[in-house]
């Protein structure tokens, strides 16, 4: 495979084309896959939309999370603490398992933890020609239900003209970041072929939490009035030392870089306790248009996982393995230090259809999808300390799920005169779920069948500059797999959503205003709540009443020809109207039980909000200061202060250069410095609690984030 992206890179060059700084969003002609699950500019729901200039802005070597970490209601975390390796982001609170993300239409979520890992998917922003984020249930789309977000990432639109870019980043923890793009533009009327590799490695702020990630993409495509075919191919590569521990409340103020993870083994920690993963993507679409109204769209789409990750675990027993005792001598050996592997190998594919009728005031889109997901879980035994018999090939648990999904949607949108937009949408959903065992319950079997109906609906008021708009959505969403594993004995059950949006937007060359009010009340939320099943496993437990409400206000203003402003805030109240604390009691062997009212719900700040101040005191050059204010987050359910993550202020500063009047399209340096005031703080976190000896003792785990440190590059525009 190297060797196709080495050739496709020596027959082509690529060409980026560099837009005109303004305020307002550009709007690209779309791809029918796209249209299906994008929502347009009249559409009444909180969104943002990120053209190619902003994303290669904010592309200065972090993952994707936190190229979004500016836009409206975002919190973002890194395991590493300096935003590279494992990343995450929460939208109003809602973590990446409830945000629905698509790549090119296609469903980005994992199908049995409905999470999103980006670092499966390296630098993929560069790719990236837009990114739409939906705030809210959002529009019906293809995956994973959305409970608190939306994401739909376009790498599909077509460049027509040639070119070349290489863009080289380095910087603070070794960290450094470099990407080929190559586009061939059209040649002989129909086709064009575009290509990329990435490389980026970091060895992160927290000790030895390393990151080598690798990835590429090939996009070749026919092009005719009437008709296109594309196909893609992405495929990323990652090797990341663990970091997922976190560090105790104790050791953040000795040494807020330790990490745990391979201190098993002594004296020093096991070099090898990596996460490790090879995911392929493969996509076609076929475009086709049948006259001046009808065009339609067909997908495909397989998407191939595996990986594992390897742990060392001292004085472990070997019949927790399936290994034989060790005879030494007369004494019986039953325990060892061991590696271990957990591996997960899988397969989903599916397809995609999406038709579209649009008439003077009237369009109507019509899409439906089916997927697969085919999941093999097992672990291997690769090493002993002791001289056990590990056969080949030997996996001490193996099991396996199916996962179909089938869903269709009807959108329709109609302008009943000049300033009158009304939108409907309705989607049905039907999930069947099999899972054949767990790791720890080997010989469970489960099989569970969903059918959803969501609608939604809304209204737009345009005038001018002024455009105001309400709509209601309802959403649905199935439990993931660790809530079956640890709910076996009470079978988790679907959550719902009901949302309700209010908005308004002025827009004018110089100002852009928004303000949205939002409700979104649940029943059956999935929250944790220290409980434990009957092997010990902390439970995911259904509460009957739950709700977000906050109000989201954006703000841009282009003050001269060399100053620019722009902000947001969201100010809002996540409540739990009734919750049950579960605290372990090891004097009675059982569980304590504390009962809360209007508690919060955790890791749901009521206040975030982010400013930037842009500044061109001379020609092609820019200087930009941000900041970003999060206030306090709990760790659990229980709002109690000593479980919580404390409000944090950061800061900033970029600066770039470009060169135009060379031989070269474009010469681009920039420096970027993040946490400009090296403010000491975390972004996630966990917390448990137990009794004994009739004390009641707190643990806290915290995920520091780095202090000051910066990134530069160089990028260069043939």
């Amino acid at each position: 495979m190297n060797k196709l992206i080495l050739q496709l890179l020596c027959c082509t060059v690529h060409f980026c084309y560099a837009q005109a700084t303004k305020l307002a969003d550009t709007t690209l002609l779309q791809p029918v896959e796209i249209t299906a699950v994008r929502a347009q500019d009249k559409t009444p729901i909180a969104k943002t939309n990120l053209g190619k200039q902003e994303i290669e802005k904010q592309n200065t070597g972090m993952d994707l999370p936190f190229i979004f970490n500016h836009t409206a209601s975002i919190t973002v975390s890194s395991d590493a603490g300096n935003g590279i390796g494992y990343t995450y982001l929460r939208i109003r609170g809602s973590d990446a398992s409830r945000i629905n993300v698509t790549l090119n239409g296609i469903p980005f979520n994992d199908a049995e933890s409905q999470g999103t890992f980006f670092v499966d998917m390296p630098d993929i922003a560069s790719s990236a020609s837009q990114i739409q984020i939906q705030r809210g249930v959002g529009t019906s789309a293809n995956g994973t239900g959305a409970f608190g977000g939306s994401i739909n990432i376009n790498t599909n639109e077509p460049v027509l003209k040639s070119g070349l870019e290489f863009n080289n980043n380095a910087g603070s923890y070794h960290s450094i970041k470099n990407t080929l793009v190559l586009h061939s533009g059209l040649f002989k009327k129909h086709f064009t072929a575009d290509g990329r590799i990435s490389h980026v490695k970091s060895d992160g702020y927290i000790e030895r939490a390393s990151s080598r990630l690798h990835s590429a993409m090939i996009s070749l495509t026919y092009l005719n009035p009437k008709n296109s075919i594309r196909f893609n191919f992405i495929s990323g590569k990652e090797k990341t030392y663990q970091a997922w521990n976190g560090l105790s409340e104790e050791l953040l103020h000795i040494n807020r870089r330790y990490n745990s993870s391979g201190t098993e083994k002594k004296p020093d920690p096991y070099q090898n306790e990596t996460d490790n993963y090879l995911q392929q993507h493969f996509q076609l679409f076929i475009n086709q248009k049948f006259s001046a109204f009808w065009k339609a769209n067909i997908t495909g789409f397989l998407t191939h996982g595996k990986g594992f990750y390897e742990q060392y675990k001292a004085g472990k027993k070997l019949s927790a393995y399936g290994l034989p005792n060790y005879f030494n001598g007369a004494d019986t050996v039953y325990t060892s230090d061991i590696v271990r592997q957990l591996w997960l190998n899988n397969y989903f594919y599916g397809n995609i259809f999406s038709a579209q009728y649009e008439k003077s005031q009237r369009q109507i889109i019509i899409g439906a999808g089916w997927n697969q997901y085919k999941g093999k879980h097992y672990g291997k035994v690769t090493w002993a300390k002791e001289p056990v018999f590990i056969p080949s090939n030997f996996k001490w648990y193996n099991n396996n799920a199916f996962k179909n999904e089938f869903s269709s949607f009807v959108k329709w949108t109609e302008n009943f005169s000049k300033n009158w937009h009304l939108f409907a949408d309705l989607q049905v959903k039907k999930v069947v779920y099999h899972i054949n065992g767990f790791r720890d319950n080997p010989t469970i079997n489960l099989s569970n069948r969903y059918f959803f109906i969501n609608p939604k609906a809304g209204i737009t008021y345009s005038k001018g500059k002024i455009k105001t708009y309400f709509s209601y959505a309802h959403g649905s969403k199935e439990p993931n797999r660790d809530d079956f594993e640890a709910g076996i004995n009470e079978t988790p059950k679907p959550e719902y959503l009901h949302d309700f949006e209010l908005g308004s937007e002025y827009k004018s060359p110089t100002i852009q205003l928004g303000i949205n009010a939002y409700l979104m009340l649940y029943k059956n939320q999935l929250v944790h709540t220290g409980k434990v099943n009957d092997v010990g496993a902390y439970t995911r437990t259904n509460i009957p009443k739950s709700y977000r409400s906050g109000v989201e206000i954006t703000a841009a203003a282009k003050i001269s020809k060399w100053l620019m402003v722009n902000g947001n805030i969201t100010l809002s109240r996540n409540k739990i109207k009734n919750f049950t604390e579960y605290i372990d009691d090891y004097d009675n062997n059982n569980q304590a039980v504390n009962f809360y009212k209007q508690t919060n719900i955790s890791f749901s700040p009521n206040i975030i909000s982010s400013a930037t101040l842009e500044y061109a005191p001379v020609s092609n050059l820019q200087i930009g200061l941000s900041g970003k204010f999060i206030s306090r987050q709990f760790l659990d359910n229980t709002s109690q202060m000593n479980k919580s993550i404390k409000p944090y202020y950061t800061q900033e500063l970029s600066t770039a250069y470009t060169f135009t009047n060379t031989h070269l399209k474009e010469i681009k340096l920039f420096v970027q410095v993040y946490n400009l005031f090296s403010t000491l703080y975390v972004a996630n976190g966990y917390t448990f609690s137990y009794i004994y000896n009739s004390e009641r003792s707190t643990s806290n785990y915290y995920f520091p984030m780095a202090p000051i440190h910066f990134m530069a590059g160089i990028n260069i525009k043939l």
